[in-house]
């Protein structure tokens, strides 16, 4: 009777507007026949405007990723591939520091199975996942899918009714499905493309001022010259001839996307060991670059090719290009590496966007000096700074090269690159780099100077500044500039600062169950024990819910938190008890239960305090600021993301005032 009163009351409070429990994904579920044995497990999404829900693939470090969990498959079914979604858009998260890939409006889940145990009726399957959006929630769902029993006729669309175990989602509730949901994949992000477009088309200039390339424009603009009967013919060949150089590379991008494929490419960007992988390949590419060797292709290949050239005419044409593509590579082979690689990254079509810019730079000057051979006169001499940009380009392929080894270090949690080892890597390479362009470091290719250029010195001057820039990144600074690229601050070996960390060298001194969190406050992740500190020191007590992914959590702790007074007050007035939604740890098997509320298993801590913020205070967001007294009865009225200080600090002073009353 009484789990009845309370339901009741639940959705009383909720169907009045009271509560805040947010439901901002409406699921429908369905099964589809594929062969007696196989069926597709479907999970369709109905997404609120503003709402992202992360994929399963979004890297460790950001948001949390979708993750499914096949219930009692022992015996009974197989999984047959991954689970598969609809196309996502992509995003770099500033306060995580990654690349974070989410839905928006509509998302599609599809599993496979193959049924081993003939009698198997149904299969469960629990869905957890993050959606946000000024909030972030957790919200685990329980689906069941009725498997129809077999039948010897004709082979039909098999749809299940299928439940979904949580009874506040309204729209998972049985539907019989006789179409499937074609969902329209989404379109790549423009911005993004751009992005690639604009660096491969940075990357094809630096090419171009390589020792391989740049010595090569006047012998193209002789040739083209010398062979046409007119100017007209000859400008003619110069727009033929830049059109091959781009269609070769585009080639290159196409071949690159039809072998591994556009979402292969991109599944393989977040796989640990492709990253490692991709890491050895840039390290190679810069010792190229630096003088160690040089990667060519065979003289054979470029021989051949020469012969093709002498034939003249539109196929004589292409294998010009084809030939300053060969000939060219030991300069333009890492640079083109490097580029496959993070476009490849990207997914979708961005290795064919980034061979564009690169061909669409590297082509242009070819064909516009050979239209107007008169330009040659402004062209430089060919000569030592060549040498000196292929050294340049050798040192930010190596800093890139770290990048990769990161990501990997990140996925697998090795704690061996943590921020602070990064930095340092990357101040050794850039201030090496620094030493480089004045003159106290050689290559084995450098030519003897006596001076070094105004050109070089001023580049020397800029790399050598950013390198002091990066300095204070090794005790805490955020680095703004380059947050893409080290590891977040969290994943440091002082994610307080080192300052900070130095004087807090130990948890000496803190009272039970405490640590030291964000900013060296004194933080409880324990309720019970939280709360029993606050009765012993008189205080009263704000309840963080916050979750680890939660990215407006960590906005209002950095933001917020941060500020002198706000600070002071949660320093001193008040003991602070954050609880984290989406702990993933598991509770011992005598406190795992099932939620009265919503019918979810609650297995974790995070399940548990989920629990706590739905049945309490009848929401389900992060974050989220309560302040109580002794007795555990609210102070004033609890409050959301409010990045406002003044706001924020009003509202703590408000109900500290009225706990001293």
């Amino acid at each position: 009777m009484n789990k009845i009163l309370l339901s009741l009351l639940f959705f009383w409070a909720f169907a009045n507007g009271n509560a805040q429990i947010l439901k901002p994904v409406k699921w429908s579920t369905k099964v589809e026949k594929v062969s007696d044995t196989e069926f597709n497990l479907v999970m369709n999404g109905s997404i609120d405007e503003g709402w992202h829900l992360y994929s399963q693939f979004t890297p460790d470090g950001g948001s949390l990723p979708a993750e499914f969990n096949y219930i009692d498959t022992k015996g009974n079914y197989e999984l047959v591939g991954k689970t598969k979604e609809s196309p996502y858009k992509k995003a770099f998260n500033d306060v995580f520091g990654v690349d974070e890939y989410y839905f928006e409006k509509q998302v599609t889940f599809t599993q496979k199975v193959k049924i081993l145990n003939p009698k198997l009726s149904s299969i469960k399957v629990k869905a957890d996942y993050q959606v946000c959006k000024s909030v972030c929630i957790q919200d685990p769902q329980t689906f069941v899918f009725k498997i129809p029993v077999t039948e010897k006729t004709e082979p039909t669309l098999a749809v299940a009714d299928t439940v979904a175990a949580n009874p506040i989602s309204d729209t998972t509730t049985v539907k019989a499905v006789t179409k499937a949901v074609v969902e329209a994949p989404k379109k790549e992000e423009k911005k993004g493309l751009w992005t690639i477009f604009f660096l491969a088309f940075l990357g094809g200039f630096a090419a171009l001022l390589t020792p391989c390339v740049f010595p090569m424009i006047p012998m193209t603009v002789s040739f083209f010259t010398k062979q046409s009967k007119n100017p007209g013919q000859g400008k003619r060949n110069a727009i033929l001839y830049g059109i091959s150089i781009i269609a070769i590379y585009v080639i290159l991008g196409l071949a690159i996307t039809g072998i591994f494929g556009a979402d292969a490419l991109n599944a393989l960007s977040t796989n640990p060991w492709f990253n490692v992988f991709f890491f050895l390949l840039l390290v190679v590419f810069a010792a190229s670059f630096l003088g160690a060797f040089e990667i060519m292709l065979p003289n054979s290949w470029a021989n051949k090719v020469d012969k093709q050239a002498d034939r003249g005419g539109i196929i004589g044409i292409l294998f010009m290009a084809l030939a300053l593509a060969i000939v060219s590579f030991s300069c333009t082979g890492p640079i083109v590496g490097t580029l496959l690689v993070e476009s490849a990254s990207k997914g979708g079509i961005a290795p064919i966007v980034g061979m564009l810019g690169f061909s669409t730079a590297l082509a242009l000057p070819f064909m516009l000096f050979a239209m107007f051979p008169s330009w040659m006169h402004s062209l430089p001499k060919s000569g030592g700074w060549l040498n000196t940009v292929k050294v340049s380009l050798g040192f930010l392929e190596l800093a890139l090269a770290f990048k990769f080894l990161s990501n990997a270090d990140l996925v697998l949690q090795l704690h061996l690159l943590e921020r602070e080892v990064f930095l340092a890597i990357w101040i050794a390479i850039f201030g090496a780099w620094a030493f480089y362009l004045f003159g106290k470091i050689t290559t084995p290719h450098d030519d003897v100077a006596t001076h070094i250029s105004v050109g070089r010195l001023s580049l020397g001057v800029l790399v050598l500044a950013f390198t002091i820039y990066m300095i204070p990144g090794l005790f805490g600074a955020p680095l703004k500039l380059i947050s893409a690229f080290p590891p977040p601050q969290t994943y440091s070996e002082s994610p307080m600062g080192f300052f900070e960390n130095s004087t807090v060298s130990s948890k000496n001194g803190l009272p039970d169950g405490a640590e030291i969190g964000p900013h060296g406050l004194t933080v409880f992740n324990d309720y019970a024990k939280g709360l029993a500190y606050a009765k012993t020191v008189n205080k009263p007590v704000m309840l963080d819910f916050t979750g680890f992914a939660c990215v407006n959590c960590r906005k209002m702790e950095n933001n917020v938190w941060s500020g002198e007074k706000v600070l002071n007050v949660l320093k001193n007035d008040v003991v602070l008890i954050s609880l984290y939604v989406d702990d993933k740890r598991e509770l011992p098997k005598n406190e795992q239960t099932v939620s009265k509320i919503t019918g979810n298993e609650i297995t974790t801590i995070g399940d548990k305090w989920t629990e706590f913020i739905i049945t309490r205070y009848k929401t389900n967001t992060q974050p989220f600021y309560v302040l109580t007294d002794l007795k555990e009865q609210k102070l004033n009225e609890p409050v959301s993301y409010t990045p406002n200080v003044d706001e924020y600090l009003a509202w703590l002073k408000d109900g500290i005032s009225k706990f001293k009353k």
